[in-house]
């Protein structure tokens, strides 16, 4: 089974590397705005994960320069499961503006909330 899964995942990345999402056109300062505002936010995700790459392909539609974060890897492992309270994925870390912290799961939700709010 985990040789399937090995298998599939890299199939799925090569369909996404070869149908790559056009980014979202807009002006450099109303790009910029976006990029400052992205960075209060924070993916944490498996690389070959399908509901992880349908959030990638998401973002990069509206051209959004979003930090991913491999939940394989210790820190952000540690981090996503002691503060975001589980170790599923996708994860989108949202700093409020007040310094709160929203974790948001399910790849939906986190493609609704971008589209809300960067579209």
């Amino acid at each position: 089974m985990k040789m399937v899964r090995w298998i599939l995942g890299r199939l799925i990345l090569i369909l996404n590397a070869v149908f790559s999402p056009k980014g979202l056109a807009r002006e450099a300062d109303k790009q910029q705005e976006v990029n400052n505002e992205v960075k209060k936010l924070a993916l944490y995700q498996f690389e070959a994960c399908p509901f992880c790459v349908k959030v990638r392909r998401s973002a990069k539609r509206l051209n959004l320069p979003l930090e991913t974060r491999d939940a394989k890897v210790s820190p952000w492992e540690q981090e996503l499961i002691e503060q975001g309270g589980a170790r599923k994925v996708p994860c989108l870390r949202i700093e409020k503006e007040n310094s709160d912290i929203e974790w948001m799961y399910e790849s939906n939700d986190i493609i609704a909330y971008l589209e809300k709010r960067f579209a």
